[in-house]
């Protein structure tokens, strides 16, 4: 049972999330992969708006997808946008990513091997997942200039369009944790986290939406 606290607390988690930066032309947009297809639409929304010459999709499976994409995260997006009219030649493929880190140095990786010159990048995430894509790309990749972006809907909208609130706030709470845990183990830089938003992840993760956080032995304590 979601009660209505947990849907308050929800909704600090995801406003929080959200970068509210505005998009403008980059080098190249990295699509970041997940269960969420949105992610490319996104991506062939903002193609078509002239925002960037180039996309990289990025991602294998993980098990929330392993079903859906067998194929791969990243290639179900690039068929998603091929299906939308993308033209195949702009579209790098980088499928072996299996979490945020190896998005973004897998992505560099493959962009020097095509000798891609990148000074900006527009990084496309599920809404929730914004501040958290950000944190980690601009500590392994400080040199270019990110653009944070993600499909523009409400969280009630997302839960509609995903079809199970609990993983959403579920997913809501494993991002919020890794906000607080990973800028000290040198995954993302710092950002800071409002009492309140820090409130409401604990209040979530005691009321058992805890699946999706990292286990206290995995951190070290």
């Amino acid at each position: 049972m979601i009660s209505k606290q947990d849907w308050q607390d929800a909704q600090l988690l995801w406003d929080y999330q959200q970068m509210h930066h505005e998009p403008r032309p980059c080098s190249v947009a990295l699509g970041l992969g997940s269960h969420d297809l949105g992610v490319a639409e996104t991506i062939v929304d903002l193609y078509r708006r002239g925002m960037m010459p180039l996309i990289v999709f990025t991602g294998a499976t993980s098990r929330t997808t392993r079903e859906r994409m067998p194929a791969g995260e990243a290639e179900h997006y690039r068929e998603r946008a091929l299906e939308l009219g993308v033209p195949v030649d702009v579209i790098l493929v980088e499928p072996y990513a299996r979490n945020t880190g190896q998005n973004i140095t897998l992505s560099r990786a493959l962009l020097e091997e095509h000798e891609v010159n990148v000074s900006s990048v527009l990084l496309v995430s599920k809404p929730y997942e914004e501040r958290r894509a950000f944190g980690t790309a601009q500590k392994l990749w400080p040199e270019v200039e990110w653009v944070s972006a993600s499909t523009p809907m409400t969280l009630p909208a997302y839960v509609d369009s995903i079809r199970d609130a609990r993983l959403v706030i579920e997913m809501l709470v494993g991002s919020l944790q890794r906000l607080l845990v990973y800028p000290a183990q040198g995954f993302m830089i710092p950002q800071v986290v409002p009492d309140n938003v820090v409130k409401a992840f604990e209040r979530l993760a005691s009321r058992g939406f805890n699946s999706r956080l990292i286990p206290e032995r995995a951190l070290g304590s």
